[in-house]
């Protein structure tokens, strides 16, 4: 933490502003001060490392005009939230892979896991008979502790019972359904829309209700084209950003 490090020297030829600019970043890097945190006051700054405010505010000013950081009147400083950048292109990655590559802390809270018969959308999409069963998995997932995305998945019961003895949140899905060649995920059709966050987004993400969620329905089939797993993820759309390659034909 920025208030328990001797990493300041002042018998050196490095200005002090650019040693705790560099300290504080050093420590934004680490997750000691994830998004949206608030770092110590100018006046904590000065006292602990003996130096003088100028020099704590030319710092902390470099970082706010960087993006590092952001100030709240009369409520302080705080680590700046920046987007997770996740790519669409032509190559299937799991979300811990995603959100690793993009600097950020993967984590998962299964907040369902179980057995359940499918309703007409999901046997549609995963080819069953209404009624069938299946597997209904329901996640919450976190990059650096935030919230970003709730994901509601179905897979056919026949083929996926054997998720049910699983730690999902330990182990990415993709790798579990990979161990069999009958379960593994070779290609995915994708839906994607922007509606407006609902009342279980509120509560679940802490997104005003109302404000936009960036809506995926997703269909991951097998080698031979059957579908294997249907998700329907609901995305912080003030926390993420995609990005899509495109590949011109013949080229």
């Amino acid at each position: 933490m920025i208030l328990e490090s001797n990493r300041i020297q002042k018998d050196i030829p490095i200005p002090l502003y650019y040693q705790l600019k560099e300290l504080i970043l050093s420590e934004i890097k680490n997750g000691n001060y994830p998004g949206g945190s608030i770092i110590p006051t100018e006046s904590e700054i000065c006292s602990f490392f003996h130096i003088s405010r100028t020099t704590v505010r030319q710092a902390i000013t470099e970082l706010v005009q960087e993006g590092h950081l952001y100030r709240v009147k009369s409520k302080g400083t705080f680590v700046a939230i920046k987007p997770i950048n996740q790519d669409f292109i032509q190559k299937l990655e799991s979300f811990d892979e995603q959100i690793r590559r993009s600097g950020s802390i993967p984590s998962t809270e299964i907040l369902e896991l179980s057995r359940r018969t499918a309703d007409n959308k999901v046997a549609e999409k995963l080819n069953l008979t209404e009624g069938d069963p299946v597997i209904y998995l329901y996640r919450k997932r976190f990059a650096d502790k935030r919230p970003i995305v709730l994901v509601e998945t179905f897979l056919p019961y026949d083929k996926c019972s054997f998720l049910l003895t699983q730690d999902l949140k330990q182990t990415p899905l993709y790798q579990l359904l990979s161990s069999s060649t009958d379960t593994e995920i070779y290609f995915i059709k994708r839906l994607v829309e922007a509606v407006e966050a609902n009342a279980n987004d509120e509560k679940l993400m802490g997104i005003k209700r109302g404000k936009p969620i960036q809506y995926f329905e997703s269909v991951g089939c097998n080698s031979v084209g059957a579908p294997i797993e249907f998700s329907i993820a609901r995305y912080r759309g003030d926390y993420n950003q995609f990005e899509v390659t495109l590949f011109l034909k013949n080229k």
